[in-house]
Order: structure tokens, then C-alpha cells, then sequence
């Protein structure tokens, strides 16, 4: 019943931009923290973006200066502003939310969306 679904994910040339969400069902009541995966073909899955609540987003090196994080703690949303676009970002990316509280009373539980994809090229 704990869903998580991105949306945003398509084609864009270098440069572009794109801006993912991510939303919660509404049987989640809160997350400590939230953030930003992706995986390309072949290559290990790899943390984008967390932005645990009330703290400092975080970013990997790859995207600082480019990528911005945000969550909306109301509507149990993380959105991804990704700006100057690289060939090198495609992938499918993934939202995770973590310590999840949902109204089941279940407290501590991870949960991932199934994904959208993202395709840098000209």
C-alpha cells in the first residue's frame, strides 16, 4: 500500500533542464530523510541528492552547482531541479524515502519508487 511514484523523467539535450517529483501515498505519514537515485545501464545504483528533515541537502560531486533538492514535509514530497544537463545524467532515477512513519503505526521502513528515466542526447 506505501507507493512512491516519480514523474518528469524524459528526453533532453545537454544543457536542458528537468525537474522530477516524487509523490508519497497518503498512508505516509512522514520520512526523516529524503532523496535522489539513479542508475544507468550497467553501472551501480548511486545516491544524487538527500535532504534529511530539517538539516543541509547533500550532493554528489557529479551534480553540486547543478541539481537541486527540496522537499515539501506537508504533502510528503521530494522534488529534483535538474539544470545544465550532461549526457553522463542519464539514468533511471529513483526517489527513497527513509524512516518512514505511515498510518499502519509501521515506524523505521525504507521505501523506494519504481523509477523514471531521464535521457541526456542530442
Amino acid at each position: 500500500q506505501v507507493q512512491l511514484v516519480e514523474s518528469g523523467g524524459g528526453l533532453v539535450q545537454p544543457g536542458g533542464s528537468l525537474r522530477l517529483s516524487c509523490a508519497a501515498s497518503r498512508n505516509i505519514l512522514s520520512a526523516h530523510t529524503m532523496g535522489w537515485y539513479r542508475q544507468a545501464p550497467g553501472k551501480q545504483r548511486e545516491l544524487v541528492a538527500a535532504i534529511p528533515r530539517g538539516g543541509s541537502a547533500n550532493y554528489a560531486d557529479s551534480v553540486k552547482g547543478r541539481f537541486i533538492i527540496s522537499r515539501d514535509n506537508a504533502k510528503n514530497t521530494v522534488s529534483l531541479q535538474m539544470n545544465s544537463l550532461k549526457p553522463e545524467d542519464t539514468a533511471v532515477y529513483y526517489c527513497k524515502l527513509e524512516r518512514v512513519a505511515t498510518t499502519t503505526g509501521i515506524y523505521g521502513m525504507d521505501y523506494w519508487g519504481k523509477g523514471t528515466l531521464v535521457t541526456v542526447s542530442s
